[in-house]
């Protein structure tokens, strides 16, 4: 026997599963996205030592969310803020591997909400987890807002598959520093949308998002003018939306795809994640409704408004060229395709030069002294 065979036979049972854990979510997309890297290397000891990668990541955050507590009655509040963040992300990252049936999904979903909003209770101005009406449920984010600054405008900002809203806390703080709102949100088939509201994606989607929209224009403290930002399969939802609402005021499409459903040609196992995010039981099915999300050249030719496309070279979850067709076949006159030689998937290992770039290139975009941005 070979040492790798013999190595591979001595294996703990469940390595097999941390490992596919880890590939799927590797130290710079938990470290770029705001888990600490103790957090990190400390969940993926407990992982490689037996202990299940959920149940690993609620220990670590119950015990920061205590420290956290004991820094807030000794008047430390922005120790207790980060340490809030810091456990909502160990129950975040926690739970991303069960599935919806999975008795412990739900507890830790609500933990990683209560976390986050602990933290946001702590920020100024607070940060509101909100509802949005949507057929007999809600669409559920949470609305940031800077500090001093007079009706903002408003960026949306989403994930795709398994990546959810607070993923992209750390992108956020980019904007609001710059003067720009951010709604955080989980569309139908996304974390607390779908986890605690039963919504699950379908071709109705654009009608969600323009909810949102009315949402942000009907707040008073908020701008007239409001961006888009997907991530992922978040990104081609991003483009459908844009392309479907007029008063998107410009979109940002980071890993994304003109069609999602290319991740099942390389990753047939992927396919429970879009059960769940589709609520359909039954995987053959499951496929044929993802096939029939594609970004068609009809739907591109009506995205007119300011793009900025990012994509990884190497990237195998979304092909690059499925990028740059995205890219390609949209009408916008003002275009920006943002290519990274050696980036991953959504560039979570250029996390600070993605976000500044990102984050820029809206506040440009989206400020008063723009025009028509079509």
């Amino acid at each position: 026997m070979t040492d790798t065979a013999q190595s591979a036979a001595s294996a703990a049972p469940w390595q097999a599963e941390v490992d596919a854990h880890k590939r799927a979510m590797p130290l710079q997309r938990l470290i770029g996205n705001g888990l600490d890297y103790a957090d990190a290397v400390e969940l993926y000891a407990l992982a490689d030592a037996g202990i299940p990668w959920a149940d690993a990541g609620a220990r670590i955050g119950e015990r920061i969310a205590d420290s956290a507590i004991e820094s807030l009655a000794a008047g430390h509040t922005l120790t207790a803020r980060a340490d809030f963040l810091r456990a909502s992300a160990c129950y975040r990252v926690g739970q991303v591997p069960l599935p919806d049936t999975d008795a412990r999904k739900t507890p830790m979903y609500r933990k990683l909400i209560e976390y986050y909003g602990a933290a946001g209770a702590l920020t100024d101005p607070v940060a509101e987890h909100i509802g949005i009406p949507y057929r007999s449920a809600e669409l559920r984010g949470w609305l940031l807002r800077p500090h001093g600054v007079s009706r903002p405008p408003t960026v949306i900002v989403m994930g795709g598959f398994d990546g959810w809203r607070e993923e992209y806390h750390v992108g956020a703080t980019y904007l609001v520093a710059r003067g720009v709102a951010v709604l955080l949100v989980d569309g139908p088939g996304q974390g607390e949308t779908r986890v605690l509201q039963g919504l699950y994606l379908d071709h109705d989607v654009p009608k969600a998002f323009s909810a949102m929209v009315d949402y942000l224009l009907a707040d008073h403290r908020l701008g007239d003018r409001v961006g888009i930002w997907g991530n992922s399969m978040g990104g081609f939802l991003a483009a459908l939306v844009a392309a479907t609402d007029s008063r998107i005021a410009a979109c940002c499409v980071n890993g994304g795809t003109i069609r999602p459903a290319e991740i099942l040609d390389r990753y047939h196992r992927f396919i429970t994640k879009a059960q769940a995010l589709l609520g359909i039981s039954d995987p053959d099915q499951a496929r044929e409704v993802m096939e029939t999300f594609v970004l068609t050249d009809s739907t591109l030719a009506s995205l007119r408004c300011p793009l900025h496309v990012m994509h990884g070279t190497p990237d195998r979850v979304f092909l690059i060229e499925n990028a740059r067709a995205l890219y390609d076949g949209a009408a916008a006159q003002d275009k920006t395709f943002s290519e990274f030689p050696d980036g991953d998937h959504c560039i979570y290992n250029h996390s600070h030069d993605k976000h500044t770039r990102i984050a820029d290139w809206f506040a440009d975009r989206l400020s008063d002294d723009q025009g028509d941005p079509r």
